[in-house]
């Protein structure tokens, strides 16, 4: 944070612009992280409880040993998913009155992309296991790139492009 105008990096206007103090930045910063995180957690432990049920099942024999692989990679990756996006929790729980917020927004922060990146990694593999079982090698292959293109252009991309944007139309003139 710059200290002369309590903006965060990329963050044009800071504290100031919005007329809070730090501690009401902070208080913003974490409630709509831990909104964000509310929206994905579901969804993430839903996956990772459907897919640790697979190998119970009759027809997961029948898979080759690459996608066994994949299948781990992809229970892995649902698993990391799961432990950065509530990791937040944690932490603000051993914290909780020890005046460390900064601290828990910072760690939430770095948890909630890390959680998002192994998300969109086990989505990706997901859609390639199925898309292979169903319909072939080739089209798993297809599908992997597709979603992975998609992704990159949606979760990263985009963004990036209006924090570009952003940034640029709030430069000094």
């Amino acid at each position: 944070m710059n200290p002369k105008t309590g903006e965060l990096p990329g963050m044009p206007g800071g504290s100031r612009a919005r007329n809070e103090t730090e501690a009401e930045r902070l208080d913003r910063n974490w409630a709509s992280l831990i909104q964000e995180t509310r929206v994905v957690q579901t969804g993430v432990q839903l996956l990772t409880g459907f897919l640790l049920i697979l190998p119970f099942q009759p027809r997961f024999e029948t898979l080759s040993d690459g996608l066994r692989v994949l299948y781990l990679v992809t229970v892995a990756a649902c698993i990391g998913a799961t432990v950065f996006l509530v990791g937040p929790v944690s932490a603000h729980r051993i914290l909780f009155r020890r005046h460390r917020l900064d601290d828990v927004v910072l760690a939430a922060h770095r948890f909630a992309i890390a959680g998002l990146t192994l998300l969109g990694v086990a989505l990706i593999c997901v859609a390639v296991l199925i898309f292979h079982v169903v319909a072939g090698a080739t089209a798993g292959v297809i599908a992997g790139i597709g979603f992975a293109v998609l992704f990159a252009l949606v979760w990263v991309a985009h963004p990036w492009k209006q924090r570009t944007e952003a940034s640029d139309s709030h430069e000094p003139q």
